[in-house]
């Protein structure tokens, strides 16, 4: 059986990852999920993570329990999928480890990849689409009502902007970066258009 392919949506906070990955995983029947949360375990890790009340949270404790969600997702979730042939769309991965808690919390990047990928058992996406939306139009869209993330100040999600970039910029076969600004129907056409063309699927 042919194995699924693996996409995963990143980017900063309100980029529209979470409508994207929604609308590609509809178009090519794959299974949707999203990270933290993908799992029950995960989703009580993304209660801990993301509530404004968890506090004095350490950035190595911050990303291990973003590492124990992953692993949980991948051996659960991902690659039972991939395995059985299903493409599997993701509304993060471990990009946004290596954004957060590399670049934006300061920790050592290349530990926070060798973090993930000890985590994922070596499972890592096919295609990785960065939706890139600038930081006074992502403020814009959060709103007030914030979680813990969200809530950080802005040179941190300047640091998560760049730590994102700068990823795509270093792999450019398997990142591409898409303007996330335009409407919903107009992203969707350029996310389709790079998923038919990287990994020859039709839509």
């Amino acid at each position: 059986m042919t194995r699924g392919m693996f996409i995963a949506f990143e980017g900063g906070e309100a980029c529209g990852k979470s409508t994207q990955s929604q609308r590609l995983a509809t178009a090519i029947d794959a299974v949707l999920t999203r990270e933290p949360g993908g799992t029950v375990i995960g989703a009580q890790l993304r209660a801990v993570l993301l509530d404004p009340q968890t506090v004095n949270l350490s950035d190595r404790a911050e990303a291990l329990l973003m590492a124990a969600d992953r692993a949980q997702h991948v051996a659960e979730v991902v690659e039972p999928a991939l395995v059985s042939g299903r493409h599997v769309v993701s509304d993060r991965f471990a990009g946004s480890s290596i954004a957060y808690q590399g670049h934006g919390r300061g920790l050592p990047v290349s530990e926070i990849r060798d973090l993930s990928l000890w985590a994922t058992g070596g499972v890592w996406p096919d295609l990785i689409v960065l939706l890139d939306v600038p930081e006074a139009e992502a403020d814009f869209r959060l709103g007030s009502s914030r979680d813990r993330m969200e809530s950080e100040p802005a040179s941190f999600h300047a640091a998560v902007i760049e730590g994102f970039r700068s990823q795509a910029a270093a792999e450019p076969d398997r990142w591409v970066v898409i303007d996330g600004t335009p409407s919903i129907e107009e992203v969707s056409a350029a996310v389709f258009a790079v998923v038919a063309e990287r990994l020859q699927l039709p839509l």
